[in-house]
């Protein structure tokens, strides 16, 4: 009797603390060369809105998520890596069409997951994407989860 009340005591002390650490994303970072350039098809082609950086330091281009996250591009002469599809910044949007349509009319070219252009993945969970790049090679998933 006393060890099952010690095991029922210690499994609720580690429910509690689960959950009491929750997490929400609060940026994504990516390095660039051509921060202005790059800066400009986020704010531009995404309507992602520029904030500023806390010190105003130079080499840093920082935009606002939907209010709550950010995305942080940072400036480095040169850049280290490959840029795979499977690493890449998701945005979701209800308005994923209003945004096809956009990329369609700015002539910026879209792929689905297998690499075919101007098409939409399908997930098995119903979810839509679409995958672009920014001008330096960074992948970007825009999906309709967010409905």
């Amino acid at each position: 009797m006393k060890y099952t009340f010690f095991i029922a005591l210690m499994l609720s002390i580690q429910v509690a603390l689960a959950q009491e650490i929750s997490f929400r994303i609060d940026h994504y970072s990516m390095v660039v060369k051509d921060l202005e350039k790059t800066g400009d098809f986020y704010a531009s082609v995404l309507g992602l809105k520029d904030i500023p950086h806390p010190t105003r330091a130079e080499g840093f281009r920082w935009f606002t998520i939907d209010g709550v996250a950010q995305l942080h591009l940072i400036r480095k002469e040169s850049i280290l890596g490959n840029r795979s599809k499977s690493e890449h910044l998701c945005l979701s949007t209800a308005g994923l069409d209003n945004l096809i349509e956009s990329l369609e009319r700015q002539n910026i070219p879209f792929w689905d997951w297998e690499g075919n252009s101007g098409k939409v993945t399908l997930r098995a969970d119903g979810v839509r994407q679409i995958y672009l790049q920014d001008p330096e090679g960074n992948w970007i998933e825009v999906n309709d989860a967010a409905q």
